[in-house]
């Protein structure tokens, strides 16, 4: 158990190396603020905002071809059904308190505590929990039993849980759940009075178009991230490490022990051996472990630095201070100093020179313009509105679109496999339908 959580923080900090910027976020968000201020200050003494501390990156890496590429933009089309989930979803978000009792699709609000022959067991008990009645978020019994509960009821609910159920312990067992109601919403009616009490529009035939609107530009926006993370997978993949510099794999080394110092060992009031002792992991699988995120990070950097060395770029040309500002306010900050304030200079650095190399790849590639709808290529235009459609048939975009995601970090889905885990064992998940 302990070692799951650990490998999700190990699997997170991975991820920085692997995505590089498909989330721009990401790339300077898995660790806090670190002690990076020797690093930062030796920079500032040689007055260079190189990723490196090498001059001759050649001596180091062979990068892979990074220009003329050739890459496909693939844009999901949105559908109406895409359309109305999100008003339903909007409609929602909108539902206001009712004083007569749960109906199916009202969003509810319930205290709950579970008990197995009179005793409560691990993940049996929420407060101000949320779901939608008849969505299948709890299991069905739990659903029906809440319907027609106001708020401030109370009632007794007998589950019957399933003989496969994950748990052993609760698998083919009778549990009762008392259930407070704490509050009753329902979702309004989609109309004119709606829409104008509501949004910016003021008929449904407005909003309508305005949310179709988005959700393009949504996708448009999530189909260039996912080009950017296939350019750079392809010449990080491409791109082998002749020898690592020692002093670079140090630097990361130290930050990446800082990181989960700071991160975990801190917080739970320990030392970083103890922590790492306390998640099962041995010292030499530790330092293994800490090898390969130094590894990953320098080799990511040395190809960056290259491309910028080979191509004239720099990390305060016009192109990479637009990206700072685009990172600051991705970022939610006030400037530039404040990110480099709580993430260290060498990561902002880090970020805005991958962002600014990702640009330039694409930039000097080969893109064909195309347009999915599910697993099939929009046969026109139309279907993907302003979007260009290229000729060429591709088979299957989505399974394209799923490769690049799973080549872009399989660190990915350990977390995710970690997160299932987690919920299985930790959360409130006992009496969810999943």
């Amino acid at each position: 158990m302990k070692k799951r959580i650990y490998l999700a923080m190990l699997a997170a900090c991975f991820a920085l190396t692997a995505s590089a910027c498909g989330d721009s976020s990401a790339v300077i968000t898995d660790n806090t603020k670190t002690e990076t201020s020797s690093v930062d200050d030796k920079k500032a003494e040689v007055g260079t905002n190189r990723l490196v501390s090498v001059e001759n990156v050649d001596k180091y890496i062979t990068i892979g071809e990074y220009k003329g590429l050739t890459l496909d933009n693939t844009v999901d089309a949105i559908t109406d059904d895409d359309v109305q989930a999100q008003i339903n979803e909007d409609l929602q978000d909108k539902a206001e308190p009712v004083s007569d009792g749960a109906q199916e699709g009202d969003l509810v609000t319930v205290n709950y505590v579970g008990t197995k022959d009179g005793q409560t067991f691990d993940g049996g008990t929420a407060n101000n929990y949320d779901f939608i009645v008849g969505d299948g978020q709890m299991f069905e019994d739990f659903e029906n039993g809440v319907i027609g509960m106001k708020k401030g009821d109370t009632k007794e609910i007998e589950i019957d849980f399933p003989s496969d159920y994950g748990d052993d312990t609760l698998a083919g067992q009778k549990v009762v759940y008392k259930v407070t109601v704490q509050n009753v919403r329902r979702a309004g009616e989609l109309n004119d009075e709606w829409v104008e009490k509501n949004t910016d529009y003021t008929t449904v035939d407005e909003y309508w178009d305005g949310v179709r609107s988005q959700l393009e530009d949504d996708a448009k926006k999530s189909a260039e991230e996912v080009l950017k993370n296939t350019a750079w997978t392809t010449v990080l993949e491409n791109s082998e490490v002749k020898e690592y510099p020692q002093e670079d794999l140090d630097t990361q080394i130290t930050e990446f022990k800082n990181s989960m110092e700071q991160l975990y060992a801190e917080p739970a009031d320990m030392t970083l051996e103890e922590f790492i002792d306390s998640q099962g992991i041995s010292k030499d699988d530790f330092d293994e472990q800490c090898q390969q995120y130094a590894e990953g990070k320098v080799k990511q950097n040395l190809i960056v630095q290259g491309i910028m060395d080979a191509e004239g770029l720099s990390l305060d040309d016009k192109e990479s201070l637009q990206l700072q500002n685009e990172l600051v306010e991705q970022m939610g900050a006030s400037d530039i100093a404040e990110l480099v304030d709580t993430y260290g200079q060498s990561y902002v650095d880090e970020s805005i020179g991958l962002l600014r190399v990702e640009d330039f790849i694409v930039k000097n590639a080969s893109v064909s313009e195309k347009v999915a709808n599910g697993d099939v290529i929009a046969d026109d235009a139309d279907a993907a509105g302003d979007t260009e459609q290229d000729s060429t048939e591709v088979d299957n975009a989505d399974a394209e679109t799923n490769d690049t995601d799973e080549e872009v970090s399989d660190s990915d889905q350990d977390i995710s496999d970690v997160d299932k885990n987690l919920e299985d064992e930790l959360g409130t998940e006992d009496i969810s339908d999943n």
